[in-house]
């Protein structure tokens, strides 16, 4: 997808705002008019909304309801129609979808907080990731896949033994001041 910068995206202090890696992987993401798509995460709402506007049928959750206020509100103000629901990963989610979104909290810290959860991925960086891809196949329609945002200050280690019995298809990378950024897509 094309990113649109002119989209009107309102941000809130307790909510993740839309960054390089948002924009990253709008920019990785190939949709189709009419797939059914889940983001985990969805923070402002700034990916969902990017796939309702290129004709996505879209549902989007988070654990913070702050962020599910906003990406609510951010879909009013675009006029756009979305989904939205607060969840842990799979814990409030029903049906299947083409295509399960996740800007993971790929940060290796391990801080407390709501807001927290947006960075922290835990000690190894690994955060929900191993959550998300075991509960996927039950969530995706065949032929479907994850797409998720990955760091190279993640546990690389750990993280390639998590994906070893997937398929994975890097679909998007950048470089940071300080790290390197890739979108991947796991297919089942």
């Amino acid at each position: 997808m094309e990113y649109n910068p002119d989209m009107g995206i309102l941000e809130d202090p307790d909510v993740y705002p839309p960054s390089e890696d948002s924009i990253l992987f709008i920019e990785s993401i190939q949709t189709e008019p009419g797939m059914k798509v889940l983001e985990i995460g969805c923070g402002s709402g700034v990916v969902s909304l990017h796939c309702v506007a290129n004709g996505c049928i879209v549902t989007a959750g988070d654990i913070n309801p702050e962020a599910v206020e906003l990406t609510r509100r951010n879909a009013e103000k675009n006029g756009l129609s979305i989904d939205v629901l607060e969840t842990d990963v799979y814990s409030n989610v029903s049906g299947k979808f083409d295509l399960i979104l996740f800007n993971l909290p790929y940060l290796p810290v391990d801080e407390e907080g709501l807001l927290a959860k947006a960075w922290s991925g835990g000690p190894d960086g690994l955060g929900p990731l191993p959550e998300l891809l075991e509960g996927a196949p039950e969530h995706l329609n065949a032929g479907g896949s994850v797409m998720v945002v990955v760091s190279s200050l993640m546990d690389t280690d750990a993280l390639w033994d998590l994906l070893d019995r997937y398929d994975v298809e890097k679909v998007g990378e950048t470089k940071l001041f300080f790290e390197k950024l890739a979108v991947l897509k796991i297919s089942f």
